[in-house]
């Protein structure tokens, strides 16, 4: 069995379990094998396993293993889409997962208007409010829910967040929380939304415990990155 392989199926095994102490089902929770720079041959090897779903953090790095590899899997994109990418990512990923500003959410309901084509998002919330990283803030977030649930070629299925690395995962959790309760907030401002895109190798048995849907892993499948 390739080490791959054997990653896939024990990060399978440990989502069941997170499921199972939290009174889940576990086909409730999706995994995204995040194959940012990870090449083609290593990809099939995940696929080969049993992986659907494939999360990348470039569009053109995803372009060129699209082209390669073709859509027997699902692809998403996860990391921060700039404008003028919202082309090329309409017309390549399933998802955008990274959804963070009115403009951005215009620009890919515009691409998604002429691709003729729906395209689902999540959007990202900053909860630790980190410079370095990308996300609208609480006080944005409504607005912006509100705009793409305007938007006829947008489909918001959801929230993604990433809090700070910590070493111990049980850190992570209060982040997790407060995106289930941002969640459960939407829903009695009447916007229905129904994933939480949140948890990631270190973190994502916690994620699970407090309600992810999505929980996207790399690491712990292919490997420490260059």
């Amino acid at each position: 069995m390739s080490v791959i392989r054997e990653n896939f199926l024990r990060v399978r095994e440990r989502i069941e379990r997170a499921a199972q102490r939290s009174k889940r089902d576990p086909k409730e929770i999706k995994l995204v094998a995040v194959s940012k720079t990870v090449e083609p041959a290593r990809i099939q090897e995940a696929i080969e396993a049993g992986a659907t779903l494939l999360g990348e953090n470039y569009v053109q790095e995803a372009q060129k293993k699209i082209e390669t590899m073709g859509r027997l899997v699902a692809w998403h994109f996860i990391g921060h889409l700039q404008s003028n990418k919202a082309k090329a990512a309409v017309q390549l990923f399933d998802m955008v997962q990274s959804l963070d500003s009115v403009h951005l959410a215009e620009e890919l309901n515009r691409r998604a208007v002429q691709a003729n084509r729906v395209i689902g998002v999540l959007i990202e919330v900053n909860l630790a409010k980190e410079a370095t990283k990308f996300g609208t803030d609480e006080e944005r977030l409504f607005t912006l829910a509100r705009k793409a649930k305007e938007l006829d070629h947008l489909s918001l299925q959801g929230l993604m967040t990433m809090p700070p690395y910590f070493d111990s995962p049980e850190e992570s959790r209060p982040y997790f929380i407060e995106l289930r309760k941002w969640q459960e907030r939407m829903e009695r401002e009447g916007i229905r939304i129904k994933e939480l895109s949140m948890g990631m190798s270190n973190d994502f048995e916690i994620a699970i415990e407090e309600g992810a849907t999505y929980v996207r892993v790399g690491t712990a499948i292919f490997g420490h990155r260059q």
